[in-house]
């Protein structure tokens, strides 16, 4: 009898030969508390249904309730792993419904900023993918490299994993002196970690067993489930927001999306492997392209008067005073602005009615969208590959429960 026939029997009489256990939600390897109901044929997984919910936060009604300035804090925390790009695709959003105009350096800076984080967020992806599957050194390699972009983030914002550091109409200060320099140290040391990690990883026989042929998804599948990012160019999509919808100067950048057409385990590794080589090339152009100026737009109704004229000139004391105190006032209008995040579109939905704050926000958050189709990937798998499959789409929970 065929695999498929066996699996359409189970579904006939799911008493009598599966069993129900819960994954999760406290398992390392689901990579937060997400809960998965699985149907087990002794080993195969017959279904897979996520559960979640366990971190919900509020993320989207905390922000209605606070001035848009302050609402940048928030979006720090809901990916915890991509804070610099979460903080990109909130203010892109209110500078639209603003007609505000970002300096060309602020423009840079962002962008600089979003790759190192790309960069940062995809070596905690590739340190945890590698230990769910027993690769334990990978792990400390990883995050020792993540700590030197720590240290840049730490030297522009004073924060590390929540920086905080863009503002509505630029970023919150110019780079500090020999800045540059770390960045371009970091550039020329990375690639060599790099193949280290493909000496560990992605030659390694146990590795590949592991990954190759495990939770295929076809193109049409992650289309139809909403899927972005890595997950969706590793099954041939090359669909990369960067690219397709340009936002902050990107359009001048060069660098290739790199794509796979097998939309298994492995594929999503080497998309993402790439990915960061892409990055470290949009980086050093960012280092290169950097213009003199100011970081912040000079829209008094978006950006405090700088400290000496608040101090010397009246008129410069009351804007600071009005915009500290009332907050902006963003004209009635909604608008949609998304950014190509780590793990794929993120999305802010953001409704005004002319107040301080927010009336609606809505993020549309890709981990949410990937993690749909995760009953798909681990049909027929065994309960083994579940943790390598919720590994290769690499999820974070504060999205998905914002």
């Amino acid at each position: 009898m065929a695999e498929s026939e066996v699996l359409l029997e189970v579904r006939r009489n799911p008493l009598e030969t599966t069993m129900m256990v819960n994954m999760g939600p406290q398992h390392p390897s689901t990579h937060g508390v997400l809960r998965l109901v699985l149907t087990l044929e002794g080993e195969r997984v017959v279904d897979a249904k996520p559960d979640i919910g366990y971190l919900h936060t509020g993320m989207e009604k905390l922000a209605e309730h606070k001035k848009y300035q302050h609402v940048i804090t928030i979006t720090d925390r809901t990916d915890y792993l991509n804070a610099m790009g979460n903080n990109l695709g909130y203010v892109l959003a209110v500078e639209k419904m603003l007609g505000v105009e970002v300096p060309p350096r602020a423009q840079v800076i962002r962008v600089m900023m979003a790759e190192l984080q790309r960069i940062a967020s995809h070596l905690v992806w590739i340190g945890t993918h590698g230990l769910d599957l027993g690769a334990m050194s990978l792990f400390f390699y990883a995050f020792a490299e993540r700590e030197k972009i720590l240290q840049l983030f730490e030297a522009v914002s004073g924060g590390r994993l929540t920086p905080s550091y863009l503002r509505i109409g630029g970023v919150m200060a110019d780079l500090p002196e020999g800045f540059t320099a770390r960045v371009l140290d970091f550039c020329r040391e990375f690639p060599r970690a790099l193949e280290e990690f493909d000496r560990l990883l992605t030659h390694n026989p146990i590795f590949r067993m592991r990954t190759e042929g495990v939770g295929r998804l076809s193109a049409e599948e992650a289309i139809r489930w909403g899927v972005t990012g890595p997950s969706l160019r590793a099954s041939g999509v090359p669909y990369d927001l960067r690219r397709v919808h340009p936002y902050s100067g990107y359009e001048t950048y060069d660098f290739d999306v790199p794509t796979r057409t097998e939309g298994d385990v492995y594929a999503r590794y080497l998309v993402r492997v790439q990915e960061m080589r892409e990055s470290l090339k949009i980086i050093r152009q960012a280092v290169e392209k950097l213009p003199p100026g100011p970081v912040k737009c000079d829209d008094p109704r978006v950006s405090l008067p700088p400290r000496e004229k608040m101090l010397t000139q009246m008129d410069a004391l009351i804007y600071h005073f009005l915009l500290t105190a009332e907050g902006l006032k963003v004209p009635p209008s909604e608008v949609y602005v998304a950014v190509e995040s780590p793990r794929g579109e993120l999305g802010y939905y953001i409704v005004s009615d002319g107040g301080p704050m927010p009336y609606r926000v809505h993020i549309r958050a890709p981990s949410f969208a990937n993690v749909q189709a995760l009953p798909l990937m681990v049909r027929g798998q065994l309960i083994a590959d579940v943790v390598a499959v919720i590994a290769s789409i690499d999820i974070v929970l504060g999205e998905i429960d914002r």
